[in-house]
């Protein structure tokens, strides 16, 4: 097993995702150390959020006490793990953010459907997966990908429904319906890396723009025909964006 020289990277993947959903990317990333954290039998919103600060802080403590990069701790997260990435950067512990399909705020009015889901969407997939999880998993699925990426099958081998309890499903939904950072962005000095696909139909590319806007240390990747996976068949690019990106700021003092 190669040794890290570049630092860990903590991966927080999205709604239902298993934890192989990165697998890919962290074959092309052996200089990095890999840390996946599971969402898989969690049963309350609560219970989420304390595995994903403890694992983080854990983890900040070991990278801690290594010497120069070995030391960076960077946190990848996609779609709700992106939203819990972003919580994790308020609290300071974190060096850098790789963010996909990412918002500060999931739910908004619906005058604002441009930039996420009303809190009512969200609320009846709530019901209907206490009636039936596998197909508010299959209605999911069907709007990750653009029709442009179906036709490059990039929607084939992707990992099946079933992942995730539906105590865990419902937890997700109530960490996006509940938590936001918008407000607190001030508060997050760490560089951003945030991949987004132009055409994402859950969680638009406006609450991206949002971001970039008002928030000068992140790096916004844009993403033509592409939906809410952007790392999704694009993992060497994307492999090859994170070197680049973080050979930019990691010795920048932020």
């Amino acid at each position: 097993m190669m040794v890290s020289t570049r630092g860990t990277i903590v991966w927080l993947g999205g709604w239902s995702m298993p934890v192989t959903i990165f697998d890919r990317l962290r074959e092309l990333l052996p200089e990095y150390q890999h840390v996946s954290v599971d969402f898989n039998d969690i049963d309350s919103p609560e219970k989420m959020l304390l595995l994903t600060e403890t694992t983080a802080h854990r983890w900040k403590a070991a990278v801690g006490a290594t010497d120069g990069d070995r030391g960076s701790l960077l946190v990848g997260g996609w779609s709700l793990g992106g939203l819990l990435a972003l919580r994790l950067a308020v609290e300071g512990d974190v060096d850098g953010l790789l963010l996909f399909a990412a918002t500060a705020r999931f739910t908004r009015s619906y005058e604002e459907r441009g930039k996420g889901w009303p809190d009512a969407y969200l609320k009846q997939m709530m019901k209907q997966l206490l009636r039936d999880p596998q197909s508010v998993e299959s209605s999911f699925r069907q709007m990750l990908f653009t029709e442009a990426e179906q036709k490059a099958g990039l929607d084939r081998n992707f990992p099946p429904i079933g992942s995730w309890t539906t105590p865990a499903l419902i937890a997700g939904l109530q960490i996006l319906r509940s938590e936001e950072v918008l407000s607190r962005m001030s508060e997050i000095t760490c560089p951003v890396l945030l991949v987004h696909g132009l055409e994402d139909k859950i969680c638009p590319y406006n609450a991206a723009a949002e971001l970039a806007a008002q928030w000068p240390q992140v790096e916004l990747l844009s993403l033509p025909g592409c939906g809410h996976a952007p790392f999704w068949g694009r993992e060497v690019m994307i492999s090859e964006e994170l070197r680049r990106w973080w050979d930019e700021h990691k010795n920048i003092g932020y």
